[in-house]
């Protein structure tokens, strides 16, 4: 069975949606550990209810980004991962980490990507009067929020809503959408070849993946 390793940085829902997952059978994985880099994080807490090993590391503790992340990559390896998932994960990897889990490490980001990286997408799609929104399942590189796509949840912007009614009503999208990723990686079925997504051997578009049911559930 495929090793996961999970980071996160908050309160770990796409981390239970996974755990979730896991616990059901719809993903055929075992999720090894998980770390962040907040102590105080809820997702250790849902962890830890389902018996996952956890462990925070605080950036204060060490004298750099590059010396953080070298200390994190250490620990993540000693529970030998087939895949590292970023659920949530607020600080930007270095270049040696990307580099070290390239074609195996993923992340979620709450934008149909290449529109809107980095933070406050919610607020900056409704500023930008936008008509859609959703969020997108991408491997991880060196550029932020620029690996290539592998799958994109779209959602309707209604006409009163809010930061809060998108980020709410695009969590369920986000649920739904990143187990499934992961069992594709699983399968074989999604992999990284140069900067290019695969599915089923077949390049993916700059959108990645169909979104319809037949490829979410099959």
């Amino acid at each position: 069975m495929k090793r996961i390793v999970v980071l996160i940085s908050g309160s770990g829902s796409n981390l239970q949606a996974i755990i979730d997952a896991c616990q059901l059978g719809r993903l055929k994985a075992e999720i090894v550990a998980v770390f962040s880099n907040k102590a105080d994080a809820f997702g250790l807490q849902r962890a830890q209810q389902a018996g996952i090993a956890t462990a925070s590391l605080a950036i204060g503790d060490y004298a750099d980004r590059e010396a953080f992340d070298q200390a994190l990559l250490q620990q993540i390896d000693s529970y030998q991962p087939d895949l590292v998932v970023l659920a949530g994960y607020m600080r930007i990897l270095s270049a040696p980490f990307v580099t070290h889990y390239r074609g195996r490490l993923l992340n979620i980001h709450p934008s149909l990507l290449p529109k809107y990286p980095g933070l406050h997408t919610h607020r900056r799609v409704i500023e930008s009067g936008d008509s859609h929104h959703g969020a997108s399942v991408h491997f991880v590189t060196e550029q932020l929020d620029g690996g290539p796509v592998i799958l994109q949840a779209p959602i309707p912007i209604l006409p009163n809503d809010t930061e809060q009614d998108l980020a709410t009503r695009l969590l369920s999208k986000e649920h739904l959408i990143y187990p499934r990723v992961i069992q594709w990686w699983v399968e074989g079925r999604v992999d990284l070849r140069e900067d290019q997504a695969c599915l089923d051997g077949q390049p993916l578009g700059p959108s990645g993946a169909d979104f319809t049911p037949d490829k979410i559930d099959g």
